[in-house]
């Protein structure tokens, strides 16, 4: 069977990680343990996540002119992602700045750069999102143009997935659009408005949700009547940074295969786990084999 063809538009940054028993509260300067640096981003790292899962991924956003961006855009072929018709713009890439503590929790700056440059999809970017299986969409890039390929997608009869990150307005026409929303807690309440992320008013929206819930796992529900949550992977966490792009790619991937959802949902956790287990966002995205492997253990 052929691999499934994944088209990502989004975010791609420079990520510089420092590590640190604990992070700093507002004012506060805490000692450090380490330091990293990788090419990260929503978009590349869902990007790469999908390639190393075992999809056909192609990369739709831009990288700046700088030294950065040669980087991301090595990472990114290097992974097996066609860069083929990823921009460059003159001037800064993205920029995150993430700082993570000893449990792995995170807090994370991030300057857009190159992503909000990202406008008016060409005939070229068009065709690719028209001739895929899957268009996984993020929200670091600016929203006309995601707007733009969901439609695209839609015309081409390509499965839309937009992981609703980070949480801002999502239009009527984006919705209409969608096929698939992944957010977690906090975005599902900022897109609802209610107090608790609650699964009804979300399928009001859009026909097919998946609420990642971190270490409980995942709450994945549809308009047909399906309702079913799905336990996580127990491991020994490092860094949380990229769990939720490991899990949206891997899940692009199954979806691609033809895997019903709540089976693509519980490979897709075998991902974010395996991911949790090294520090750092584009270099900790797991390879199917370890995702297969930590699948294996508890299928």
């Amino acid at each position: 069977m052929s691999p499934p063809r994944i088209v990502v538009a989004g975010s791609a940054n420079m990520d510089l990680v420092g590590l640190a028993e604990r992070l700093p509260r507002p004012g506060e300067t805490v000692l450090g343990d380490d330091f990293v640096m990788t090419p990260g981003g929503k978009g590349a790292n869902q990007a790469i996540a999908a390639a190393r899962a075992g999809g056909a991924c192609t990369m739709l956003g831009a990288i700046g002119s700088d030294a950065f961006g040669v980087t991301i855009k090595a990472r990114l072929n290097a992974s097996g992602v066609d860069t083929g018709n990823l921009r460059t713009s003159y001037g800064s890439s993205g920029v995150a700045v993430i700082m993570v503590d000893r449990a792995g929790e995170n807090s994370i700056l991030v300057s857009p750069g190159a992503n909000n440059t990202f406008a008016g999809l060409s005939a070229a970017e068009t065709a690719v999102i028209a001739d895929s299986d899957v268009l996984l969409c993020q929200q670091e890039i600016p929203a006309d143009t995601v707007l733009a390929a969901a439609r695209a997608a839609q015309a081409g009869g390509t499965k839309v997935i937009l992981n609703a990150a980070p949480a801002r307005e999502l239009s009527p026409e984006l919705l209409e659009a969608v096929d698939l929303l992944v957010v977690n807690e906090g975005e599902a309440t900022a897109i609802t408005g209610t107090p608790e992320p609650a699964l009804p008013a979300l399928l009001a929206l859009v026909p097919r949700v998946v609420l990642t819930l971190g270490g409980n796992g995942s709450w994945y529900a549809d308009r047909d009547g399906g309702d079913e949550r799905i336990p996580a992977f127990s491991v020994e966490v490092a860094d949380s940074t990229a769990a939720g792009d490991a899990f949206t790619g891997a899940l692009a991937v199954a979806w691609g295969e033809g895997r019903d959802l709540i089976a693509a949902v519980r490979w897709a956790n075998a991902a974010g786990a395996a991911c949790v287990r090294q520090v750092g966002a584009s270099n900790s995205l797991p390879a199917r084999a370890d995702i297969d492997a930590l699948y294996a253990r508890y299928a």
